[in-house]
């Protein structure tokens, strides 16, 4: 299975996953074996600024069978949809940590509004309005 998880930062398995999915900075391409092994590839994005649907073709191109991202938009996901991608939402953590939780069965699809991060600038508490 090919899998692609959005970073923050290219520090290999330790890189963080971005809260936003078509800007994010970097890649994560991981090849999970049958074993449970995997092979993990980060690269640039080459489509920080694009249009409607240029990353999710671009993951196509790269056979990606499952995305998995913090926050991503309804129309991106539709596309990635029509493409056969699987979309998982919501995720946190690093690269290693999000493949331990798919491998163990404990990573779930979860809607994850953006915007929430934006409101926080420091403070405390949840800003969910």
């Amino acid at each position: 299975m090919k899998i692609a998880i959005p970073l923050i930062e290219n520090l290999g398995k330790n890189s963080k996953i971005s809260e936003h999915f078509g800007h994010a900075p970097y890649f994560g391409f991981i090849n999970l074996k049958d074993n449970g092994e995997y092979e993990l590839e980060v690269i640039e994005n080459p489509l920080e600024e694009h249009g409607p649907g240029d990353v999710p073709n671009f993951l196509h191109s790269k056979g990606v069978d499952l995305l998995i991202a913090r926050g991503i938009g309804g129309r991106a996901i539709a596309f990635f949809e029509q493409l056969g991608i699987q979309v998982i939402r919501g995720a946190n953590g690093t690269v290693e940590e999000i493949i331990n939780a798919l491998k163990e069965n404990i990573l779930k699809d979860r809607e994850y509004e953006v915007k929430e991060h934006f409101h926080k600038h420091g403070d405390d508490h949840d800003c969910n309005h």
